[in-house]
């Protein structure tokens, strides 16, 4: 790989006498790995179902396995959320939060969803997870990989960081920001940013994250937690931006951090550090506003006492284009531009209800009145939009593979027809 110049004399002054293990890592191919979903499988589970064979744990993430298969994103079990393709580096986050308290948090630079999922895996859908992305293109994906992975406690908002800070002062137990960065850990995943990189680049990252920094701030409550992490090895995006931080912010003070080498780590290189807050206080916003559609609530009761073994549990409303919602319990007003608030029920036309594909993938095979059950080949077939038969009662199911959903059906005289939308299926 042709490095920058700048770049290897700035790695070995740094690194000294690793410098040539560190030069000598970029010959090997770049690290892949999954996370498991334990909102859907449990990861002992996943090993002896696993369709593909599973290297050893990534060490540092007690569900994640290194893998060598390269289509492993257009796998049955993939489309179910049964994982997420991650570099194993990115997944140290997820040791530093695993012992934070969780019933706030906010994701500040979510896309493409990797640490929000990781987190929402350990929250077990209990508390309130705001997932922001600035890039309205990049929160779609967010938001698609939220729903893919069936978590049901968070919203998805494309707000500016000033945004967020305005409206959450001092709201938040956990704030996460992977912050944007000159990306020099993902050179071997990533080529295509290896002419991009540059001192000056550096430089501008840095400034960067020192405002998104700024904001994040101003969002935790005491007694809360800030993890800032990058992707990047340069101590002026890392170790010296949070030295920075913490001089500008004593109310702040350093818990841990970590730095992951590609020579050193068996993964393509991350930094990441946990800050805790020790003075401030944990302040209450106004909840969501619930917007109530009587003739839309009669449509949805309706059509719930068909579908579901037993009627879903807590606060639902309904936007004024007809979508409804499943809010997470005690969800704060956003006002910001929000793409989803917890699980999308479906949408009522003015005459009847449809249910969305993203409830499909929130439920359980137990929690469905009407569930087909398909084999990993059949599931292909459902994937590419074909129609099943089987003879089943008419009306709305769950498809899934084996026990784990894929998406929507509906049954009439013996023929399901396909619900799995078009965007999303299988070539």
């Amino acid at each position: 790989m042709n490095l920058p110049e700048d770049f290897l004399s700035r790695m070995k002054e740094r690194l000294g006498d690793e410098f040539p293990a560190f030069l000598q890592s970029y010959e090997n191919p770049p690290q892949r790995a999954l996370r498991v979903n334990p909102l859907k499988i449990d990861a002992d589970e996943f090993v002896k179902r696993a369709p593909y064979p599973l290297g050893e744990r990534v060490k540092w993430a007690e569900s994640g396995f290194y893998i060598a298969e390269q289509k492993a994103g257009s796998d049955v079990y993939h489309y179910a959320g049964l994982y997420y393709l991650q570099e194993p580096s990115a997944m140290c986050v997820g040791e530093l939060t695993v012992n934070a308290k969780k019933e706030r948090v906010l994701d500040l630079c979510a896309a493409p969803g990797g640490k929000t999922t990781l987190v929402a895996a350990q929250m077990q859908g209990e508390g309130i997870l705001i997932a922001n992305e600035i890039d309205f293109g990049r929160a779609k994906i967010l938001s698609q990989n939220i729903e893919r992975l069936g978590v049901k406690n968070c919203a998805v908002t494309s707000a500016e960081p000033k945004q967020i800070a305005e409206r959450f002062s001092e709201y938040f137990d956990l704030v996460l920001v992977d912050a944007p960065c000159s990306g020099e850990g993902m050179f071997k995943k990533e080529p295509e940013a290896v002419p991009h990189w540059s001192v000056q680049n550096v430089k501008m990252c840095a400034a960067r994250q020192r405002d998104i920094l700024e904001q994040a701030a101003s969002t935790v409550c005491g007694g809360g937690e800030l993890m800032y992490s990058t992707c990047t090895f340069a101590e002026e995006e890392d170790e010296r931006q949070i030295r920075s931080f913490l001089e500008r912010h004593p109310e702040f003070q350093l818990v841990e951090e970590h730095k992951l080498y590609p020579h050193t780590a068996k993964g393509e290189g991350h930094y990441c550090a946990r800050l805790r807050k020790t003075d401030g206080e944990r302040r209450e916003p106004k909840r969501f506003p619930v917007t109530r559609n009587a003739q839309a609530n009669r449509a949805f009761k309706e059509f719930a006492e068909d579908f579901f073994v037993a009627m879903p549990q807590g606060e639902i409303t309904a936007r004024s284009d007809g979508r409804m919602y499943l809010l997470p319990n005690g969800l704060p007003a956003l006002g910001v531009r929000t793409l989803r608030t917890g699980v999308e029920l479906g949408e009522w036309d003015g005459r009847i209800f449809k249910p969305a594909h993203a409830l499909a993938m929130s439920m359980k095979r137990e929690e469905c009145k009407r569930f087909v059950s398909l084999s990993r080949e059949e599931s292909v077939n459902y994937l590419r939009g074909e129609p099943l038969e089987r003879k089943l009662e008419n009306g709305w199911c769950v498809v899934g593979v084996e026990e784990y959903p894929l998406g929507l059906g509906k049954c009439v005289n013996g023929v399901i027809k396909n619900h799995f939308p078009k965007g999303l299926r299988k070539r």
